[in-house]
């Protein structure tokens, strides 16, 4: 589905970022692998998918919090990638503290994380595909853009803007035959999630979920493929949610 693509996938050694590298993997993408901190079992994993697919993985690390390492990150993939077909931003930070309890810096970093990054990738790549006039941009929010649950201020609000600004971006870039669609996953089987949630707040919250479980990342990720290839040429401006019926 990806063949003759090159796609650029932040947050990508965990959770739904690492299963989108896979996927992608398997269905015949190179890969600009972005993560924050380098990782050995990670670079493993990128040279064993590219031994079974024959595929190319391009690692790069970078805190988006640290501009002189990202802003040197991005130079670097801009002289050595000419083109990129596909975006997923994958990369996100939560945080569960009280409106009232959540310092106006704690906001700047989960906004910084979660939004002004991915505007930051998003201005980059975007001259890449007006200039080739095509592309994908799949940027990925919350069921908590939705939900409003306590706790959730900061992060809910950052997930809620990405979507606003997808929605928008959609619009003004269609002309150039680039997509740009949201995916809002619901409760998924990561890390994150069961770091952030204890297991009786998970078991609660299934009970409202029509399917009874929570996802897995693969099944976030197979959506993710959808909105990249061209078997949603004609979708742009979407909001796609995978939460099991919540």
């Amino acid at each position: 589905m990806l063949k003759n693509h090159i796609a650029m996938i932040t947050g990508c050694s965990g959770g739904i970022g690492l299963k989108t590298l896979e996927i992608f993997s398997k269905n015949n993408a190179d890969i600009i692998a972005c993560s924050r901190k380098l990782n050995k079992s990670f670079e493993d994993f990128c040279r064993k998918l590219e031994k079974k697919y024959q595929n190319k993985i391009y690692n790069y690390y970078f805190d988006v919090l640290d501009e002189k390492n990202f802003k040197e990150q991005i130079d670097d993939i801009n002289q050595n990638h000419q083109n990129i077909d596909v975006l997923v931003n994958a990369a996100g930070q939560v945080s569960n503290d009280l409106f009232q309890m959540t310092t106006y810096s704690k906001f700047k970093e989960i906004f910084e994380i979660n939004y002004f990054s991915q505007i930051k990738i998003i201005q980059f790549v975007l001259k890449k595909m007006t200039k080739n006039k095509r592309g994908s941009i799949v940027n990925i929010s919350s069921s908590s853009a939705f939900e409003y649950n306590v706790g959730r201020s900061a992060y809910s609000s950052s997930k809620s803007a990405i979507i606003a600004l997808s929605n928008v971006l959609s619009r003004e870039v269609g002309r150039y035959n680039i997509r740009v669609n949201t995916v809002s996953p619901g409760l998924t089987n990561t890390k994150m999630l069961h770091e952030s949630s204890t297991k009786e707040t998970i078991d609660q919250k299934i009970k409202e979920i029509s399917l009874k479980r929570i996802a897995e990342p693969e099944e976030i990720a197979k959506t993710i493929l959808f909105l990249a290839s061209d078997q949603s040429s004609y979708v742009t401006g979407e909001v796609l949610k995978v939460d099991g019926g919540l």
